[in-house]
Parts: C-alpha cells; structure tokens; sequence
C-alpha cells in the first residue's frame, strides 16, 4: 500500500485514551500524581506537561516526537494536550500522526487539606505545659514563634487553661517544633502514640502521636533557693538566688557576690526544685538612702539611683515569709538578709497608663471548649500588661522579639516635663527598635 492508504488504514493512536481526567485540590492548588502523591504545577508548565503524559497508558508503545498545550480558557476545567507520534507498522515503513488529548479537571480534597478542614483529624499534637501561676512564659514563647516562623505548619493552634496544643498532619512537623522549643526554652519531653485504625489489606495504620512538653516552672526575677549540692558543684555559690534570664537553661545570680552560674536542663530534672516565690509576690519598697559597698570577686558595684524625694524598688520581703521548703529552712537565718531587691518601678507613671508607641503580633488560637471564666480572663489581661512591662524595662530581652510601630495620638504619646522629673529613668523602647507592621500573613495557613 502507499502512504496514503497506510494512514486511512493504520491508526497508530490506538489503544491511547483521548479523554482522561485530572484530580485538582482547590484548597492549596495541588494536582493528584497516582497514586497519593499530590504536586503544585502551573498551567502550561513542564511538570503539568509530565503528569498528563503519565495518565496516559498507551504512550509507551509508541515514539513521541512532540508535545505541547493548547490554550484553553483557565476557568473551562479542560486542559488540551497535542501530540506527535511515531510507530513502526510494517518492515521499514515509520508513520507519524498528530492528535489532542482533552483532560477534564475535577475537584477532589487532598488528605491534608481535609484534616485541616476536619480539626479533630490530626497525626501529631505538642502540647506545651508550665506548672507557675502566670502565663507570661508562653507570651513569650509566642512571640518567639511568630519571629522564627515556627508555625507555619501547624493546622491548629488550641488555647487551655495550663498553656497551648499545636496539631500537626505529620508527625515531622511535631518533632521539628519540640526541636525548636527545646532550643529557646528549658524543656522535658515524653512521647506516647495511640493506634486509631489498622488495614490488613493495605498493612498501613493511623496512628496518632502526642509530644508532652514541660517548661521548668523557674521564671526570670524568681526567688529560688538551690538544693546545697547544686549550690556547691555551682562554684559554691549561695543557695539563695535570683532566676537572672531563661534561655534553653537557667541563668542565676547570688545577690551577695554577684556571681552568675547556669544551669542547665539535664542538671536541673536530676533534682528539680520550684521557687520559693515569684514576681507576683514583689514588694514595693522606697529607697530612702544608699550606702555602697566595696567591690565583691572583681565584680561592678550596683548602686541605686536616689533622688530627693526617694526611689521605689521592688523587692522580696523574706523578714515576713513563710516558706515551705526543707532547702530554705535548712540556711543559717543570720546570713538571710531581709529584703532583696529585684528592679527598679515607676508606679506614678504607671498609673497614667500612657498609649504604647509599639505593639506585637499574635497567633491565630482556639480557645478550650470548656470556655474561660470572667477571672482567668482578667489574670491574663494583667499577666500581658506585666510582660510588656518586661520587654520595656530589659533590652536584651526584647532583642528576641519583633515590635512594630503603632499610630497612638501625639498627646498621649508625649511625656510631659513634670512626669520626666517625677521618675527620671523610665525605660522606653526607642523608635529605631520598632519594624514596620507589614500586611504579612504571620497566622496559620488557611
């Protein structure tokens, strides 16, 4: 036969669909790759070009020359795919022929966006816990997330009375979240897993894993009196100390010699201590004299600034306390002095509550089902306002944290000249911290 009649006879596209479908996820904008692998491709691209080709089943008994897309309007749900083929159909005769393939596009949910749209289906949960009577750690911890990106792959984030569930649809993300918290925070953790369902036709199984992690109840500012042999192998430093800063261990400080020890996490769960009494218990003192003292161990001479009228300070009354704890009652009362004082205040411009220049971000949370009552909302009002009282009053602590510039109104935000001569010193966040408030998502991914 001559060329022509081999054409009208021989369809070398036999056998190759010329109608096929395409499983598309509307929520995050991924194609099906059979069978469970979802891709994100762009129309037209290379990696779309790939996938169509890997529908079709007949394609491997032919030699494709070509192909390429043909437009097609984004919103019609068809995608057009032109083909050029070659077969071999008799002793040294090749033929060639050109065909479209139209792939109908149907929406299917992919199994990640449909245990976000599903809350209680979930593979992985971290769930962060503080035994202290504040919540000013995790608005910390918050602020640290928010700066390092840490949630972005968490589907869920759930608010409870003891601290905060993060929900994950993979376990790797579980692990790489209790990696970062171990790396700011002192932490401890314990792994357990629950099977939920099993298939013996396919031997796969759901499973869900649950990442418990506890935050060592000491805070900055705590009062803390060391058992005697971690006092000892510390430089044998005083038991009586003050929680200097928190990192991913615990810096401490003896008041009398200023001396600055770690402790660090594995140390501190061998023999766990909690502390005597935290911020919430300070006393607000005035500072009617200052006598200096020589210098102890090499170390700076702190003095108090005092004006005419006196300073105020906040301070531990231990003249006053009743401790329940063997280590404290264990110390020579004779080398206890009566009050330690912590920090520096300024209750009179406190009072005035003037407007803050700058503000932060937050993380998009679910509050607990059970719902919070009138006063554990009015502690927790009260804890924020105390821990943006922190970050104006410590730079090195605001360093780990983002603030952005906030539009407060030119009379609130001047000081007058009576409230500079009232409580000179007050700490202000200078306007060259402050970043820009962008319009960036810094929530969880919808």
């Amino acid at each position: 036969m001559c060329i022509n009649c081999i054409r009208n006879e021989v369809d070398i596209t036999d056998g190759i669909p010329k109608h096929a479908t395409l499983q598309f996820c509307r929520n995050c904008e991924r194609y099906l790759q059979p069978p469970n692998i979802w891709i994100r491709a762009e129309l037209e691209s290379s990696r779309l070009l790939s996938l169509c080709l890997k529908k079709l089943k007949g394609l491997n008994k032919v030699r494709l020359i070509d192909a390429g897309f043909i437009w097609t309007e984004p919103h019609s749900k068809r995608i057009k795919v032109k083909l050029t083929i070659q077969k071999e159909v008799f002793a040294s005769t090749i033929l060639q022929q050109i065909f479209e393939v139209e792939f109908v596009v149907n929406y299917q949910q992919c199994g990640e966006c449909a245990r976000v749209m599903a809350k209680d289906t979930w593979q992985a949960v971290v769930q962060v816990r503080q035994k202290v009577n504040h919540k000013k750690t995790f608005f910390y911890l918050e602020q640290l997330i928010i700066k390092h990106h840490a949630h972005k792959d968490t589907i869920n984030i759930k608010e409870i009375k003891d601290g905060l569930d993060f929900f994950y649809a993979h376990r790797s993300h579980a692990i790489k979240m209790v990696e970062f918290l171990n790396a700011v925070v002192p932490i401890r953790t314990k792994t357990s897993e629950r099977l939920i369902s099993t298939d013996i036709h396919n031997n796969t199984s759901n499973t869900k894993f649950t990442y418990s992690v506890e935050i060592i109840p000491i805070c900055k500012d705590d009062l803390v009196c060391l058992p005697i042999k971690m006092a000892r192998s510390l430089g044998n430093i005083s038991p009586l100390v003050i929680c200097l800063r928190v990192g991913n261990s615990i810096h401490v400080i003896d008041p009398n010699t200023l001396a600055v020890s770690e402790i660090s996490t594995t140390v501190y769960w061998r023999t766990p201590f909690n502390s005597l009494a935290s911020s919430k218990n300070l006393v607000e003192y005035h500072i009617l004299d200052v006598e200096p003292l020589e210098t102890v161990r090499g170390k700076v001479r702190i003095s108090f600034y005092a004006s005419e009228f006196g300073d105020t300070a906040l301070g531990y009354d231990l003249s006053s306390s009743n401790f329940n704890n063997l280590s404290f009652d264990s110390l020579d009362r004779s080398t206890i002095p009566d009050v330690i004082l912590i920090k520096k205040s300024f209750p009179q411009k406190r009072k005035k509550n003037k407007q803050r220049n700058w503000k932060l971000k937050s993380l998009t949370k679910e509050e607990d089902e059970m719902g919070q009552k009138k006063q554990d909302l009015e502690k927790m009002e009260q804890d924020y306002e105390t821990f943006l009282q922190d970050l104006e009053e410590d730079p090195e602590l605001r360093q780990n944290v983002n603030l952005y510039k906030s539009t407060v109104s030119m009379d609130v935000d001047m000081a007058t000249e009576e409230d500079a001569e009232e409580e000179e010193g007050f700490p202000e966040v200078g306007i060259e911290e402050l970043l820009e408030d962008l319009t960036l998502d810094d929530h969880l991914p919808h």
